[in-house]
């Protein structure tokens, strides 16, 4: 079988473990030779594919690639572009021409719901155009969300970055109980999905008295009254009360609390739900009130990363790439639980335009009844998923990510014109 190129490109919020998918991509890529000229990464996703800025990873010597690995954010840069389909193909014209002109043959794409469908539409493009692309689907998202796989790489670390703010936040204003009650709210990520809220009851260990003591998701809609009795309920018995807030939780008519903007193509980007909450148990119930808002944090602690989850997102790097040199496009390498007690996984593969766009919500039973916390059902689910510890390099007393020179390749191509 002939040689061609490979093209490897992020997409979408970037986690902690993402460059950990692409080092592992890079490096499996580089393992086949005889089927696998050069290795290519896109600078800045699907845009930097258009402008034809495109990155030789040959760069990236064994230990580069494990430093890589380790390395929180995107190495190659990332965006958020959904290919148009209004443009009478204009996009998508100009990405075959970029892969025509460096032979790529192997395009792995490493994003969320919404790459997945690129990842479906690349592969049908390609086979009208009679052109030779295999174009498979990397799964990450901290949001945890994308159907089709038990967990998504970028989650674990997530989790266990927000499980642990939440187990030191609640020592700290347990420390500190007054007269007069205090709250503390933290609003946590995953737009319409509770998981990452979910995650923050592991703090508890089990203990009803331990924060959390509430955890709101979107799976639940909001009740303002049976919240502000379970918030008095908690601040009389034990002086002090934490909450876990997801950013898109929704009232009872589906409204959400609170949202920072929308776009003209209808991105809606979430925040202000926690603030809001906060704001409303000061002023209702009148207790000293504190919030938080982690935002970039939790998905970047590369200093905390879980090392099951680092495992994973290798592991669908790898597969990936083997995918496509099994002749499978169209598609993703899925996450399969297969055991408990111990944890075990294995990867599956799973049609990428089949899932494509939707959106994975917390099953019911991981959802107290009354909408105010999550069940034991949930923490049993996470817990092995943020299991283990990856040790950092340090210098000066700070993780050491390295520096990494990304050469470009020549451009063959008139500039694009976005």
């Amino acid at each position: 079988m002939a040689q061609s190129n490979l093209l490897y490109a992020h997409s979408g919020g970037v986690t902690a473990v993402i460059n950990a998918s692409a080092s592992a991509a890079i490096g499996a890529a580089r393992g086949r030779p005889e089927r696998i000229g050069k290795v290519f990464a896109a600078h800045r996703g699907i845009l930097g594919v258009l402008a034809e800025d495109l990155i030789d990873t040959a760069c990236f010597d064994e230990a580069a690639l494990y430093r890589l690995s380790l390395r929180p954010g995107g190495v190659f840069g990332s965006c958020r572009f959904d290919l148009p389909s209004d443009d009478g193909g204009r996009v998508m014209d100009r990405l075959f021409e970029v892969f025509a002109a460096h032979g790529i043959g192997y395009f792995v794409y490493n994003g969320g719901n919404g790459s997945m469908d690129a990842v479906g539409r690349l592969g049908d493009a390609a086979r009208e155009r009679g052109y030779p692309l295999l174009c498979v689907g990397v799964p990450k998202t901290v949001d945890n969300d994308i159907v089709g796989t038990d967990c998504c790489p970028g989650f674990g670390s997530a989790a266990k970055f927000l499980a642990t703010s939440m187990l030191e936040a609640g020592l700290d204003i347990r420390s500190m109980v007054g007269k007069r009650g205090s709250v503390f709210v933290m609003e946590v990520m995953g737009r319409n999905t509770g998981w990452l809220a979910a995650a923050t009851a592991l703090a508890a260990g089990g203990d009803p008295d331990a924060a959390p003591h509430v955890v709101l998701v979107p799976e639940a809609p909001f009740d303002e009254e049976a919240f502000l009795a379970e918030v008095r309920r908690i601040t009389e018995r034990l002086g002090y009360c934490a909450i876990t807030v997801a950013e898109g939780i929704r009232r009872p008519d589906g409204g959400l609390i609170m949202e920072k903007s929308r776009d003209p193509c209808g991105y809606i980007q979430l925040g202000g739900a926690g603030s809001a909450i906060a704001r409303m148990i000061h002023e209702r119930l009148g207790y000293k009130h504190h919030w938080a808002i982690p935002d970039y944090l939790q998905r970047a602690a590369g200093h905390w990363l879980s090392a099951t989850d680092h495992e994973q997102a290798m592991a669908v790097g790898r597969a990936a790439v083997e995918l496509a040199l099994d002749g499978h496009g169209g598609c993703f390498p899925a996450i399969r639980r297969i055991g408990d007690a111990p944890y075990r996984w294995e990867i599956g593969i799973e049609d990428a335009a089949g899932i494509a766009n939707l959106e994975r919500a917390l099953p019911a039973a991981f959802v107290r009844a009354d909408g105010l916390h999550v069940t034991a059902a949930a923490c049993d689910y996470i817990r092995p998923l943020i299991e283990g510890e990856v040790a950092q390099a340090t210098a000066g007393g700070l993780p050491d990510y390295g520096r990494f020179a990304l050469p470009f390749v020549t451009r063959r191509l008139p500039a694009w014109e976005g």
